[in-house]
């Protein structure tokens, strides 16, 4: 992809020494800011040994990255994240090693938010409050989550944004959660995405985003010169108080009118709003909706492929994305769908039989999420699986009143009319 970048850092108007660092590495397409704490400069050093650390590592795996951008088969997304993963763990190693050995030091951390670009996929590990947005056709979508003690009140109904600064919570503005570094290890959060054509990605410390809200980030990305940018955000931080260093890595993918990417991003479009037709995915926001898709594939079937089998044990849901697809039982024909229909959801918590055939009846392409990628969803990311086992819970009850009010049905046809009954006998 044609990629255009810029990255500034300052110390801001409250600091009097700079504990940002950040990275941008051309050659691998990988960008990284960290946000170092622990006084004496030693936030610093633990942001300084981060950017370095993680760069070093994942360019000694740079075989799977090159096999993956080849399609070699075996080689996934799963294993790209675990590049990730493995050389942010390997950077808390070495941040942790060094706060061991110099006692002025331990303690140390920093926070880390890392972006690796390949082909038309963006990766993404995190640790800790810094973080990064996308701008996609307008819409600014902040795609990590603060690991901060805040965030944790916040979603917990204990204090709203709004109310905050005059809230017995407001000193503690800068506490997280989680640091790489202080300990030997460090749960890291890990995403994967599609990037299309036109998409721009800011990756920043809370010294600016604490300035930020997302129509002044849309705002300032669409201007035209993308050098100025990060120096316009600084300037714009600083403005408002500059109560901590400041970092801005800005990305840019360049617009591209061909018709393989106008397709790219329809089917992207159409994937989106099928997800949020369904029932099952209807009260996640489009961060989330990106999190379900990057754990789906794509499955193209020819007129008269079989989809799945009646009286056979599934473990995906199949989402019909484009064609025609015939359901049929025994040999009999059920009915015929199209876009938007999805077979199978029960076999996401269970592994019954399926109840019909499903056959493509002409050229259909169908989007598929596995059982344990589901299940994946659901234990890493607890807000998600609120909304998604709460809307499971809204659509078997809605079948069980369905198949409540057909016995019922079922049982009045099978009574006999006696008042009917009597006339005839006379």
């Amino acid at each position: 992809m044609d990629l255009s970048f810029w990255a500034a850092t300052n110390v801001g108007r409250k600091r009097t020494h700079n504990e940002d660092n950040y990275l941008v590495d051309q050659k691998l397409s990988l960008f990284v800011v960290a946000d170092g704490m622990g006084g004496h400069a030693s936030g610093e050093i633990a942001s300084q040994i981060a950017v370095a650390e993680i760069r070093s590592a994942i360019d000694s795996r740079r075989d799977i990255l090159e096999a993956y951008t080849r399609h070699q088969t075996g080689v996934t997304t799963h294993d790209v994240l675990g590049v990730l993963e493995y050389a942010v763990q390997t950077a808390g190693v070495a941040i942790y090693d060094r706060g061991q050995k110099e006692p002025d030091k331990r303690g140390m951390g920093t926070t880390v938010s890392a972006f690796l670009l390949l082909g038309e996929r963006g990766f993404i590990a995190h640790v800790g409050d810094s973080r990064i947005y996308m701008v996609r056709e307008g819409r600014t979508e902040q795609l990590t989550e603060d690991h901060s003690l805040i965030n944790e009140l916040i979603r917990h109904g204990k204090v709203t944004r709004e109310t905050l600064a005059k809230s017995p919570y407001a000193s503690y503005k800068n506490a997280v959660t989680r640091a790489l570094g202080v300990y030997e290890t460090v749960q890291v959060d890990t995403i994967d995405l599609e990037v299309l054509p036109g998409d721009q990605f800011l990756l920043c410390s809370d010294g600016l985003h604490s300035y930020l809200d997302e129509k002044e980030i849309s705002r300032q990305l669409t201007e035209e010169s993308i050098t100025a940018i990060p120096g316009k955000l600084i300037e714009h931080a600083n403005t408002g108080g500059g109560h901590d260093n400041i970092t801005a890595v800005v990305l840019r993918v360049h617009t591209d009118t061909t018709p393989t990417a106008d397709a790219r991003s329809q089917e992207l479009n159409r994937k989106v709003e099928v997800l949020k037709q369904m029932p099952l995915f209807r009260h996640l926001t489009y961060k989330e909706i990106l999190r379900v898709l990057a754990l789906t594939e794509v499955r193209d079937y020819k007129p008269g492929d079989e989809i799945i089998t009646e009286d056979e044990p599934g473990s995906e849901l199949f989402i019909i994305l484009s064609g025609k697809v015939r359901l049929h039982k025994e040999g009999a024909l059920v009915t015929y769908v199209g876009q938007g229909t999805h077979l199978g959801e029960m076999s996401l918590v269970d592994n019954g039989p399926r109840s019909v055939s499903a056959t493509a009846e002409e050229a259909s392409r169908v989007l598929v999420l596995r059982r344990r990628d589901f299940n994946d969803l659901i234990r890493n990311f607890p807000r998600m699986s609120v909304k998604l086992l709460w809307s499971f819970v809204q659509v078997l009850g809605q079948r069980l009143r369905k198949t409540n009010a057909d016995l019922a049905g079922a049982r009045n046809e099978a009574v006999p009319d006696v008042s009917d009954q009597v006339l005839f006998d006379e």
